[in-house]
C-alpha cells in the first residue's frame, strides 16, 4: 500500500473513531447547559426576591442607621453615630432587651425539652403514627396572630367565662387577670404557652428526622454490652447521635425568641415590662415620632446581638464539626 492510501486510510479511521465522542462532547455542554438553564429557572425567583425584600432594605436600613430619618426612608443629615448613642441611652430599649432575654431564657429550654420528649414519644408509637405526626404539625401552620387572638379572647381572657378561669373554678381558686396583672407577672403564662403550642411541631418533626437516622445495630449492641432501656440507653445513645440536630433547634429557637414581636403585640400590647426590642422598635420607628433613623439604629444593634449569640452558641457546641 502507498503512503498516500495509507494516510487516507489513517484519516478515515480516525474520523470514524472519533465521532461518537464528538457527539457526546455536543451532547454534554448541551445537558450542562439545560442544566444551568433549569437550576436559574427554579433558584432565580427566590435569589431575586431575598435580594428585594431581604438584602436591600437590611443594607437600607444600616445607612439609615447614620442619617437623621424622621418621617422619611430618604437619608437627609448624616448624623454619625448620634443614632446609636441614643438609642443605647434609652432606658425602654435597654429594659426591652433585658425583657426579650427573659423570654429567651424561658421558651428555648421548654421548647427544646418539650419537642424532644414529643418526638420520643410520637417515634415509639406503632399504630396512627402518622396522624399523631400531622395533630402535633398542625399548630405550626397557624399564624401567630391568629393564635394569640385564640388565647386572649378565649383561653386568657381573664373573665371567669376563659378556659383557663373554668379550670381554676373548678378547683376553687378566683379567677385570674391574665393579661393586665403585672404583679406578678401572670401575662408571661400566656405568652410562653401560645408560642410554645406553635413552635412543637416543627421542632419535633426535626427530632423525628433525626431519631430516624440512629442505626438500629447502635442499640442492638448497646443491649448486648448490658445496657438499660430507658435513661442509660437515651444518655448515651439517642442523645449523642442527635448532637446535630439538637444545636441546630437551640439556634433556631434563639433566633425565633429574640425575633418575639407578634405574640407581644397581640397579648399585651405596650406593656413596658413585656416590650421586647423589635416592639419597641416598631414604635419608635413607626409609632407617633416616626424616627427612623433611631429604629433603624437598634434593629442593627438587635442584629448583631443575634449574630454574635449565634456564633457563639455554635462555637461552643461544635455546630458543623464531625460527630467522629
Amino acid at each position: 500500500m502507498s503512503s498516500t492510501a495509507s494516510n487516507q486510510v489513517a484519516k478515515g479511521a480516525g474520523t470514524k473513531g472519533s465521532s461518537p465522542s464528538a457527539a457526546n462532547g455536543n451532547k454534554r455542554p448541551r445537558a450542562i447547559r439545560g442544566t444551568t438553564w433549569a437550576f436559574w429557572l427554579f433558584v432565580g425567583p427566590f435569589l431575586l426576591g431575598l435580594m428585594i425584600f431581604g438584602y436591600v432594605p437590611i443594607i437600607w436600613s444600616i445607612l439609615l442607621s447614620f442619617f437623621d430619618a424622621t418621617g422619611t426612608v430618604t437619608p437627609e443629615v448624616f448624623v454619625g453615630i448620634d443614632n446609636y448613642v441614643t438609642i443605647l441611652k434609652d432606658a425602654a430599649f435597654i429594659s426591652s432587651l433585658g425583657t426579650f432575654t427573659i423570654f429567651a431564657v424561658f421558651i428555648v429550654p421548654l421548647t427544646f425539652a418539650a419537642s424532644l420528649a414529643l418526638a420520643l414519644l410520637v417515634n415509639q408509637v406503632k399504630i396512627a403514627r402518622a396522624f399523631f405526626r400531622s395533630v402535633f404539625f398542625l399548630p405550626t401552620a397557624c399564624s401567630y396572630v391568629l393564635a394569640s387572638l385564640i388565647w386572649k379572647l378565649s383561653i386568657f381572657n381573664g373573665v371567669r367565662f376563659g378556659l383557663a378561669n373554668t379550670i381554676l373554678s373548678a378547683l376553687d381558686i378566683e379567677p385570674i387577670a391574665w393579661l393586665s396583672t403585672l404583679d406578678p407577672p401572670w401575662y408571661w403564662i400566656p405568652l410562653v404557652t401560645v408560642r410554645l403550642w406553635l413552635q412543637l411541631g416543627f421542632y419535633m418533626i426535626l427530632f423525628i428526622a433525626g431519631l430516624q437516622r440512629i442505626p438500629t445495630e447502635l442499640y442492638e449492641a448497646a443491649y448486648v454490652d448490658g445496657a438499660k432501656p430507658g435513661w442509660q440507653v437515651f444518655r448515651y445513645i439517642t442523645l449523642p447521635q442527635l448532637r446535630t440536630i439538637s444545636i441546630a433547634v437551640l439556634i433556631l429557637n434563639l433566633i425565633a425568641a429574640y425575633q418575639a414581636f407578634d405574640e407581644f403585640y397581640n397579648l399585651v400590647g405596650s406593656v413596658n415590662d413585656a416590650r421586647p426590642p423589635l416592639l419597641y422598635l416598631y414604635g419608635v420607628a413607626l409609632g407617633a415620632g416616626q424616627d427612623l433613623g433611631i429604629g433603624s439604629a437598634g434593629s442593627v444593634i438587635v442584629g448583631v446581638i443575634i449574630m454574635v449569640l449565634t456564633l457563639t452558641q455554635a462555637k461552643i457546641f461544635g455546630f458543623g464539626r464531625s460527630s467522629d
